[in-house]
């Protein structure tokens, strides 16, 4: 009879196999190819650039930044490439019209003891800002090219609304009835004047010119001109005050007006038609060059500012040009009285908005509103430029004659000018790199 467990079959030496053993055997021989990571003979790493590796550079990293690094990378590079550009384009716009007009500083005067030509500049404060501003305008976008030109340049500069037009209007009266040698009231530059007439030195007799920085300085300037040459010559007289401050009140009024008061209007621009002209008034008056002078204020304007900020060689450039064609002496009339009366208009948009509102009546003590007793400075920024004929057909301007500009333009302003410093340090440490060493001086003997 056969035994109904039988013994586990063995296969030659080997041990005893049962089913199941035998199955996930198998389970795990056909598993084990496809799980099994590979040899590490293998591997093979990835070759670096081969021009990389000759520049003895280290390979690129495998993995990119991420999407926030390279948006923040794009932006900064972007906006210091804008900068950058404009520094250098702008320092290019000035360097070529400063090499336009530099032949001018290399030709003799007639004697050693000639003056050269001098040319007056107008500088105040924009609206809504101080002087300072305008002299940094000044210093950034003009003097360059005055400098550059030899020319002589004399500063008139106004603080506050109306020292432009006092200023001007008295030049002319002075011009109209000179004062005496000996009188007591002289201005420094007739001092000096006198002084240069006895000692035999000849003063510039051909043409000046006037350089008027901003909107707000054109303005005063052509309504001083008008003052000076239809005006008369005596001040008007001055408003009687009929109650005298006390003494306190003089003192501290005495200490709080330290500058000298501003003159008043010796007219108005509705006395213009009524006025005589003078009978020594010459045919031409000394060209003028409005110089764009762009200024605007507030957080709300920051986007526009900036732009402005990103373009200065726009402004570098036509600021050059005007005071080119001023440096050249090249001038021609105004077209007519519009051109005169809109010139450098557009800025009157950039004035903050404090500018343009009318003074209010001051109350008396009842709380009436009554008239001032101090006499009020004329508004000259917020009203209309009035022209008279008689005056504006005999006022110039400077302008650039195409021939000049067009040498102007073939000027080539090499790249060691307009560089900043590390891309100059690193010209000089290539030149030095590859410039042959200096040889050494041996003593020679005797």
């Amino acid at each position: 009879m056969a035994d109904p467990n039988p013994p586990p079959a063995t296969g030659g030496n080997g041990p005893p196999t049962t089913p199941a053993s035998a199955s996930a055997s198998a389970s795990t021989s056909t598993a084990s190819p496809t799980n099994a990571p590979p040899p590490a003979a293998n591997y093979k790493a990835a070759a670096p650039n081969p021009a990389l590796r000759m520049m003895g550079l280290p390979g690129l990293p495998k993995k990119l930044p991420s999407r926030n690094w390279l948006i923040f990378w794009a932006l900064a590079g972007s906006f210091s490439g804008a900068i950058i550009y404009d520094r250098r384009e702008k320092k290019r716009a000035t360097a070529r019209w400063s090499r336009a007009v530099s032949h001018l500083a290399r030709e003799p005067l007639p004697s050693p003891t000639q003056l050269p030509r001098k040319l007056t500049v107008f500088l105040s404060g924009p609206p809504g800002d101080g002087l300072r501003v305008a002299q940094d305008h000044f210093t950034e976008y003009v003097k360059p090219v005055l400098a550059a030109s030899g020319l002589d340049w004399e500063f008139v500069q106004g603080r506050r609304e109306g020292d432009v037009r006092a200023a001007v209007a008295e030049r002319v009266r002075r011009a109209r009835n000179p004062p005496a040698p000996d009188a007591a009231a002289q201005t420094h530059d007739e001092i000096v004047r006198d002084i240069r007439a006895r000692n035999g030195t000849p003063e510039y007799r051909g043409m000046r010119g006037d350089v008027v920085v901003g909107r707000h300085a054109w303005k005063e300037y052509v309504r001083g001109l008008h003052e000076g040459w239809l005006g008369p010559l005596a001040p008007p007289p001055e408003p009687v005050v009929l109650a005298q401050p006390v003494e306190g009140e003089a003192e501290e009024k005495k200490k709080k007006d330290e500058r000298p008061p501003q003159p008043p209007p010796y007219n108005t621009p509705s006395s213009y038609p009524t006025s005589a002209l003078p009978l020594l008034i010459p045919a031409e008056f000394s060209p003028a060059a409005p110089i764009p002078f762009p200024h605007i204020l507030g957080f709300s304007n920051t986007f526009i500012r900036l732009g402005r900020f990103l373009t200065r060689r726009r402004l570098a450039d036509d600021i050059g040009r005007e005071v080119a064609a001023a440096c050249l002496a090249a001038s021609r009339e105004w077209r007519d009285d519009d051109e005169a009366r809109e010139a450098l208009a557009v800025e009157e948009r950039d004035w903050p908005k404090s500018v343009w509102k009318e003074d209010e009546p001051e109350k008396t003590e009842d709380g009436e509103s009554g008239e001032k007793k101090k006499q009020e400075a004329e508004r000259i920024w917020t009203r209309p430029v009035v022209l008279d004929p008689r005056v504006s057909m005999r006022m110039r301007r400077f302008e650039m004659r195409p021939e000049d500009e067009a040498r102007a333009r073939e000027i080539v302003v090499p790249e060691e000018e307009v560089e900043g410093w590390i891309k100059g340090s690193l010209r000089s440490l290539w030149r030095w790199a590859v410039s042959d060493p200096e040889p050494k001086s041996t003593w020679v003997d005797e």
